[in-house]
């Protein structure tokens, strides 16, 4: 196997990322399958339930009207800025250098974050499936470190086979969430019949609801990721907009329907106390009583590639985040490369699987808890990075437009924004008063996790004055190729 490499400016070169490989249907294969909506919903959705109550179908509308709101701004912006840098470069041209800089460190640690902390999930899930399916027990860590040898293969391949990977598992996965509702709704649901109570104000608008908002917007996680495939992408300023949007649809109608169908399979006086009864059972045992013991097979095998396929697809976007960030100068030139036959960032794939190697080997000598400790307390400063990342997008929206004259209108360049930027601060602030429901322990570590992304902030900032002192050449070239005619822009 070859490895000569170039550098993957990926701009059509014979030697960079692979051009025209994605339509808008890849796109959304990639962008859903991060999400994992099989293992979304059976892992979280019972307990949204059991703390928001039926009225939980709604939080999902509700994160995907806010999300669909934000990708205005988004997606418009996608036009003008030609980077695959996405949060990175957009929030550089828009508020200048230096918070580029904190934005490309808080980018890599939070993908990172993201991605690894669900190795914890996929040994657990996949452990569970092959002591249920095969009568097979072998520790958690096992089936972690066989994933994490997948998806960097599958990184490795080339982004069309990827994409083609993941539309087969999201495919079989989301046929079997939608056999199941389908299953409930034909048969009428439980002895109280369908219903719309969900959808009640005095349902949705009640305290318990603003608990449960975090988990419904940390299930959206890497819908985002459309842009980072610009370079990779059939007519991107087209492309990028229809499937960012079409995702955001996607998800928010699977998310809302199936939860909402679950409702129904055991009534609204049933539901909260079915899940509190079965916990991440609760699935099972609807499929059980509309469908058979066949759909509890079905289920336990296409969790486990309902994990793969977001483990694949967040490895993806971070080491297209990390080619993008090497391009400019701020990571090793070494990570920009591309192999020459596969077209992929092998490189950054390497260390992003050496890095999942290294905390997944730490946390299984630990002996601690793949699901509880893994997941939990590495996906959370993850998902703190991204929301913050989605505000400060927003904000370089309207301040990228109030330097350029593009003819776009006010609803695009300052009013989703400004109304995204608010719904995603509210975000935060109720993901951080309720992060004891998230990682479902107290004191230290709630703190230490609270603080990862504010010192990461810090660091970026040390690091943006580090280079504006030493490396004023990097410095200065930080977004410089997406600016698209902006107004030279402030060394903040």
């Amino acid at each position: 196997m070859s490895t000569t490499s170039q550098p993957g400016t990926g701009q059509g070169s014979e030697h960079g990322l692979k051009p025209n490989a994605l339509g808008t249907s890849d796109l959304v294969f990639i962008v859903v399958s991060a999400a994992a909506p099989l293992m979304v919903m059976v892992g979280v959705a019972p307990l949204a339930l059991m703390i928001g109550g039926i009225g939980a179908p709604a939080a999902y509308v509700f994160a995907g009207v806010a999300l669909a709101v934000f990708a205005v701004g988004f997606t418009t912006m996608s036009r003008h800025i030609d980077n695959a840098g996405a949060f990175y470069s957009y929030i550089a041209v828009g508020l200048g250098r230096t918070a580029g800089v904190i934005a490309a460190l808080v980018a890599l640690v939070s993908y990172n974050a993201l991605q690894i902390g669900v190795y914890g999930l996929a040994g657990v899930a996949i452990q569970g499936t092959f002591m249920e399916v095969f009568g097979i027990d072998q520790p958690w860590w096992v089936y972690a470190l066989a994933c994490i040898v997948i998806v960097w293969y599958v990184g490795f391949r080339s982004v069309d086979f990827g994409a083609k990977f993941l539309a087969v598992l999201l495919t079989a996965e989301t046929a079997l969430l939608l056999v199941l509702a389908v299953a409930i709704v034909v048969q009428g649901g439980s002895s109280e019949g369908l219903g719309l109570e969900s959808f009640a104000p005095s349902n949705v608008f009640v305290q318990p609801m603003t608990v449960i908002l975090p988990t419904a917007f940390a299930a959206f996680m890497g819908f985002e990721a459309t842009v980072i495939y610009r370079r990779e992408t059939r007519d991107p300023r087209r492309t990028i907009p229809r499937a960012t949007y079409l995702a955001v649809a996607v998800l928010a109608g699977t998310y809302a329907f199936i939860v909402w169908s679950i409702v129904q399979a055991f009534g609204a006086k049933g539901a909260v106390q079915a899940a509190t009864d079965n916990g991440v059972g609760m699935f099972f045992v609807a499929g059980e009583t509309y469908l058979g013991s066949w759909f509890t097979t079905a289920m336990h095998l296409l969790i486990a590639t309902s994990v793969i396929a977001s483990l694949v697809a967040f490895h993806n976007a971070v080491t297209r985040y990390s080619l993008a960030i090497a391009d400019e100068g701020l990571l090793p030139a070494a990570l920009a490369k591309v192999h020459p036959r596969t077209r992929a960032p092998y490189v950054a794939g390497l260390l992003q699987t050496a890095l999942a190697l290294v905390i997944v080997g730490g946390f299984a000598l630990a002996k601690a808890d793949p699901y509880t400790q893994l997941l939990i307390w590495v996906n959370t400063p993850g998902i703190f990075g991204i929301l913050l990342l989605q505000v400060a997008a927003a904000v370089s929206v309207v301040a990228y437009f109030r330097k350029n004259s593009t003819g776009e209108g006010a609803w695009r360049t300052v009013i989703a924004p400004v109304v995204s930027a608010a719904l995603m601060v509210f975000a935060i602030v109720l993901s951080a008063k309720n992060i004891s429901f998230l990682t479902g322990t107290t004191g230290l570590v709630n703190q230490v996790l609270l603080l990862t992304i504010p010192v990461t902030c810090l660091l970026g900032l040390g690091w943006a004055v580090w280079l504006r002192r030493n490396r004023r050449d990097v410095f200065d070239a930080v977004a410089a190729s997406c600016d698209t005619g902006a107004d030279e822009r402030s060394d903040r």
